[in-house]
C-alpha cells in the first residue's frame, strides 16, 4: 500500500494510507509551525513502536507474560571520519540509541531473548540493512 504525502503550505505535510491520516511538520526555529513530530521523530517512533509490536507477538507466541513494552528511542548525526566504529568513506554516520523496558513475570533470558528480537523487526532491519532508493514514474501537475 503506498503512503502519500502533500506538502502545501510551510513545511507542514500531510500523510495519507489507506483511511488514516496524519501530519508532520518543523519547529518554527526550523521555518516550520511546530504544529506535529519532525519526520525524524515520527521516523523515531515507527522503529520504536514496531520494535514493541515485534517484541509482543513474539511473546504471545512463546506464551510469555509480557504486559508492557517501554522503548525510548534517540539518534545522533557524526561526521563519518569523526566516529570511532566507522572505518568507511561516508561523510556522515548515525547512531541510533534504544532503551527497552519489559513489564512481565519475565525471567532475565526471556528479556534477553527480547531485546535481541526488537532488533529484527522490519523497521529496523530497514534502517539497518543496506536500502536502495529507486524513482518512482513522476507525474506532473
Amino acid at each position: 500500500m503506498p503512503v502519500e504525502i502533500t506538502l502545501r503550505d510551510n513545511t507542514r505535510t500531510t500523510i495519507k494510507v489507506r483511511d488514516h491520516e496524519w501530519h508532520i511538520d518543523e519547529p518554527v526555529g526550523d521555518g516550520g509551525t511546530d504544529t506535529a513530530p519532525t519526520p525524524g521523530e515520527m521516523m523515531l517512533g515507527a522503529l520504536g513502536s514496531c520494535m514493541a509490536i515485534t517484541c509482543k507477538m513474539y511473546a504471545e507466541r512463546k506464551g510469555w507474560d509480557l504486559q508492557v513494552v517501554d522503548v525510548k528511542v534517540d539518534y545522533e548525526r557524526f561526521k563519518g571520519s569523526d566516529y570511532p566504529m566507522h572505518d568507511g568513506d561516508d561523510l556522515y554516520v548515525h547512531e541510533v540509541r534504544k532503551a527497552l523496558t519489559f513489564h512481565g513475570d519475565l525471567d532475565d533470558k526471556q528479556r534477553e531473548r527480547l531485546y535481541d528480537i526488537a532488533s529484527r523487526c522490519p523497521i529496523h532491519r530497514l534502517l539497518g540493512s543496506p536500502t536502495y532508493f529507486v524513482g518512482m514514474a513522476l507525474e506532473g501537475g
